[in-house]
């Protein structure tokens, strides 16, 4: 994320020599717009593995394409929660990322919803990522870089591959 446009290839090309998944969030890369057209463009052209979005018509493009489609939602009030179920279940996403950091909400997500959840958004100590681990979410996002490498390990029937997003 973050990253202009021109970037991307040799970026994804570096991640890829390395055997990483590359995952890019639609929505902050400077100098493409966040529709279902740039989806195709990274898709195709790019070959990334999957794509983060708050557009579900991008969702769908993932979804017919093959590749990872993460719906990202930010949850302020029971009306955002609300709408987010009902677009979560129409949209079927592969991973949901919720916004900001709460882990007392994902039992009732996944009592909800039929897919993996990922948390971000203002987690900043290796205490809150155990916490938020620990709730059943399948990674956290974080730009806090000293978070990267933190060590904990979920139990096993929690643990999937690793995810990394430009």
């Amino acid at each position: 994320m973050d990253f202009q446009l021109a970037q991307l290839p040799n970026l994804i090309n570096i991640m890829k020599k390395h055997g990483k998944k590359v995952l890019i969030h639609l929505d902050l890369i400077k100098g493409l717009a966040s529709d279902e057209f740039a989806a195709i463009y990274l898709i195709q052209e790019l070959k990334v593995d999957g794509i983060i979005t708050t557009k579900p018509r991008v969702v769908k493009v993932c979804k017919k394409r093959g590749v990872i489609g993460i719906m990202r939602v930010f949850l302020k009030d029971r009306h955002s929660l609300d709408q987010t179920i009902e677009l979560v279940q129409s949209t079927e996403p592969d991973l949901l990322e919720v916004l900001p950091y709460m882990p007392s909400i994902v039992k009732y997500l996944q009592s909800k919803l039929d897919c993996s959840i990922l948390m971000g958004g203002l987690i900043s100590t290796p205490k809150q990522v155990e916490k938020t681990l620990n709730k059943g979410v399948v990674a956290i996002t974080t730009s806090k870089v000293e978070l990267w490498n933190h060590a904990f390990h979920p139990p096993l029937s929690n643990r999937k591959e690793e995810i990394y997003e430009i």
